[in-house]
């Protein structure tokens, strides 16, 4: 063998040995950062992953392939309000296939965004159902004061209780969308067109001052040396209710990322796409060392965030068990098991024992609190609406789906006492959710644990490239 040959030959052993080393620090080193309480609560990211891996995630698996909640009724083609559009993503993969109004259940295709039965709609598409006696969620064996309830709140304008931009169900542009059909998934999709969204995310709704600058941000001016640390003591020094909405943007934006990740285009060989896990890409967007200690943060605050909705489905729970709800779609039997795996979740959800506590939030002052949680819940409404700038389809899908889902989530915690005042057998004005609301609710969640679960497999992929 030639000196050349033999000194490019143990240039790769060194470069070999070197990768191996870099995946074993990254292993170590997320999962140093990622483990232990987390901040504003009293919880542990163990606890959080064995309580996911052994009782949601198959659970909220199971969910998610039930006709209630796979078909998401959603307008993709809303203009952006806040800038005019650098113009669709044109990669196919980008590209959000509708789903025929046949293939759609009968009570669902006849349901309205927010109301369940006859007596609440007058429009010719329910006159002509032959199943027009029984629609949406609602149970239509109901007495005639129950449906004159019904009726005042259906007048009921709950605009107030939105942390969302809800898309109107009713206009043309609205389709169904078959979510298992369509994935979360690495597009291709990203460049100056994504980053002016989060960059108008965080700079702009997270009562962050322009003089503070968020680490990493590829729009802002370089700070030399500052790697964050004064983005973190501004951060620390804000009320609860600030910091939690950081954490809430940052866990989202971290859950996002995976799904990317883990769903990755790895090779398209004769046309066939083969997706999969793309450890290089983790690497690039939460190895702790080429985002300067960034990536653990994040990942922790995908934990909190899981802990919001957690809670969220926790408090809810009330809501679903009333006899008077039936997440109906046509099929009686199917509509029954889809209950019936819905209240075990829900009863898994009220198991877990380290609940976060938002009665911590909003808890000063009558006055300060109230405009304080104003201003909390307009600022998300705005993120929402942010999401119809997104100019890949199927980011823009799966950005509402899970932003409407956390709003869901944010009205459900900030309603309580409404909640424990339902009546068994009749609606309630003071509380109410939309189908729309509860597929995006529980398919957000459902994200999350798919987050946490991936999150766990990147780890033994990372352990196994040793």
């Amino acid at each position: 063998m030639s000196r050349g040959a033999r000194r490019a030959g143990a240039g790769q052993g060194v470069a070999a040995v070197r990768l191996l080393v870099t995946l074993s620090l990254l292993l170590g080193v997320v999962e140093a950062q990622v483990i232990g309480v987390l901040d504003d609560c009293l919880c542990d990211t163990d606890s959080i992953d064995n309580f996911n891996t052994y009782k949601i995630f198959p659970k909220i698996k199971k969910l998610q392939e039930r006709d209630y909640f796979r078909y998401y009724k959603v307008n993709l083609k809303r203009p952006c309000p806040f800038w005019a559009e650098d113009g669709h993503c044109s990669i196919k993969d980008c590209h959000v296939e509708p789903c025929p109004e046949s293939k759609i259940p009968v009570g669902i295709k006849a349901g309205s965004s927010n109301k369940y039965l006859k007596v609440a709609n007058n429009t010719k598409e329910f006159e002509d159902c032959e199943q027009a006696n029984k629609l949406g969620a609602i149970n239509s064996t109901l007495s005639n004061q129950s449906k004159e309830a019904f009726i005042d709140w259906a007048r009921y304008d709950d605009s107030q209780d939105h942390f969302c931009e809800l898309d109107d169900e009713r206009s043309p542009a609205a389709q169904y969308v078959d979510l298992l059909l369509n994935p979360e998934r690495y597009t291709g999709y990203k460049g100056p067109s994504a980053w002016r969204v989060w960059n108008s995310i965080y700079e702009e709704n997270c009562f962050k001052p322009r003089s503070v600058y968020r680490p990493l941000n590829p729009l802002a001016p370089s700070r030399g040396e500052d790697d964050g640390e004064s983005f973190y003591t501004w951060l620390e020094g804000l009320c609860l209710e600030k910091r939690v909405f950081y954490k809430l943007i940052s866990g989202l934006h971290a859950s996002i990322n995976l799904h990317l990740c883990a769903n990755y285009l790895l090779e398209e060989t004769w046309g066939k796409p083969s997706w999969g896990p793309n450890i290089k890409e983790f690497k690039r967007r939460f190895d702790p060392v080429e985002t300067k200690g960034e990536g653990p943060r994040r990942l922790k605050n995908l934990y909190f965030l899981y802990l919001i909705e957690l809670r969220a489905l926790s408090k809810v729970a009330p809501y679903f068990e009333r006899s008077i709800v039936d997440l109906y779609t046509g099929n009686g039997e199917d509509d029954a098991d889809t209950k019936t795996l819905l209240l075990n979740i829900f009863q898994d959800t009220k198991s877990f024992p380290m609940h976060f506590d938002e009665k911590s939030m909003f808890a000063g002052d009558k006055k300060g609190a109230k405009s304080l949680k104003e201003e909390f819940r307009l600022h998300f409404k705005n993120i929402s609406r942010i999401m119809d700038c997104v100019g890949c389809d199927k980011c823009r899908l799966w950005g509402k789906l899970q932003t409407q889902g956390l709003g869901t989530a944010l009205k459900i915690l900030f309603s309580e006492k409404e909640i424990q005042k339902l009546p068994e057998n009749s609606p309630s004005k003071g509380f109410q959710l939309t189908r729309q609301e509860i597929v995006a609710l529980l398919n957000a969640f459902g994200r999350l644990s798919t987050s946490i679960r991936e999150l766990q497999n990147f780890k033994v992929l990372l352990q196994h490239s040793r």
